[in-house]
């Protein structure tokens, strides 16, 4: 049987790479003992290792798909085909300083910088001129200033431990989030390349009806014409008359942000007996 390898990252964005899975139908049992977890689908073959060393690996076939955060592909400038930005734990990519530092010309002395990225920090240092001493960190790199370092490259979701640690961005770097990717020679392999392509629509699918809900409802028929008219809907509403012929039942899939004004509108203009109900997977 032919397989395909997949790797997922261990850590912070692990959570949600594995609900995605699950809401996708590739049941996992993670243990975190386990670094070959076992999954529900015989044609994958998965293996949990960290974010940093995902993309490489992938780029060197070592594993054909996997998840990693954006950050991790442009620090090891991984040569990789990104299938979607699933949007997961956003976080921004920043350079930060003491607030004693403010309104300190940095650039005219040697600094120290800390950060986990080596490639990025070297690479916004060099461009924006500073004289500096790099410090690789493993971690924690916030609690570093202003003992042992005078500036960070960092990645932030919140700020808050920044505001902790009295630290001030200075420059926002790029935003990351987490990716699914290829191999790119994987997709030359007619099976694996329409496996992932199947893989791909289930985790959109998912994707995609996180973001609506079904609202049904139904409508007299007096009332039918002008509420037809305002239901936002993916395509067209549908429409079915109800067993009494005084009206119709009306099934709708809306955005979740349009249901609080939408939901009283609909009540105002006649409609009666409205049900909301989440969306398990969004084909379209």
């Amino acid at each position: 049987m032919q397989k395909l390898k997949m790797v997922i990252p261990k850590g912070r964005i692990c959570d949600n790479v594995v609900n995605l899975l699950n809401e996708a139908g590739f049941k996992l049992k993670i243990d975190e003992r386990v670094y070959r977890p076992a999954i529900s689908d015989p044609e994958l073959e998965v293996k949990i290792m960290k974010p940093q060393n995902i993309p490489k690996l992938i780029e060197l076939g070592s594993h054909d798909i996997g998840f990693t955060g954006y950050d991790w592909i442009v620090e090891t400038e991984a040569d990789v085909i990104e299938l979607i930005d699933l949007k997961f734990d956003p976080v921004r990519i920043i350079a930060a300083i003491p607030k004693a530092l403010l309104g300190q010309n940095l650039r005219q002395r040697r600094i120290v910088v800390a950060s986990e990225y080596d490639r990025i920090a070297r690479s916004f240092l060099d461009t924006e001129g500073y004289d500096y001493v790099f410090l690789r960190t493993y971690g924690a790199t916030e609690v570093f200033p202003p003992d042992d370092a005078d500036m960070i490259i960092d990645n932030s979701a919140t700020g808050r431990s920044l505001k902790d640690h009295s630290l001030e961005v200075i420059a926002t770097l790029f935003e990351s989030s987490t990716r699914f990717i290829a191999n790119k020679r994987v997709l030359e392999d007619s099976w694996k390349k329409e496996k992932i392509r199947e893989m791909n629509m289930l985790f959109q699918s998912v994707l995609d009806a996180r973001c609506r809900v079904i609202l049904e409802m139904n409508i007299p028929k007096e009332k039918f014409g002008p509420i037809v008219k305002i239901l936002p809907c993916m395509q067209a509403p549908t429409v079915a008359p109800l067993h009494s012929g005084g009206g119709y039942a009306v099934k709708i899939a809306v955005k979740k942000d349009e249901v609080p004004k939408l939901i009283p509108l609909l009540k105002k203009l006649g409609a009666t007996d409205i049900l909301e109900y989440d969306i398990r997977k969004v084909v379209i």
